[in-house]
């Protein structure tokens, strides 16, 4: 999980603005971030199904939020994607 912190942190460097919790960016940048953590997990546990099925669960939700945006902003799509370092 993460903590109130780290999601703090993402909220501030991606958000809009100070309180922007709901924002494309904001949600897109907090999966990622869990997605990664879980990667880490598989290096430890390969044979954890459970978390492997919540991981697909997690790359679908950041694939759908992902292809809103470049429908409604190409350019903020653009620059998430490079500052995320996710390669599309």
């Amino acid at each position: 999980m993460i903590t109130r912190e780290e999601k703090k942190k993402l909220i501030e460097q991606y958000g809009r603005h100070g309180s922007d919790v709901g924002s494309a960016e904001v949600q897109v940048a907090c999966i990622t971030e869990r997605i990664n953590m879980l990667n880490k997990h598989f290096g430890q546990f390969p044979h954890d199904f459970a978390s492997r099925t919540g991981l697909m669960k997690l790359v679908g939700r950041r694939r759908r939020l992902l292809d809103y945006l470049k429908r409604c902003d190409q350019a903020r799509y653009d620059s998430l994607i490079k500052r995320l370092g996710i390669r599309r």
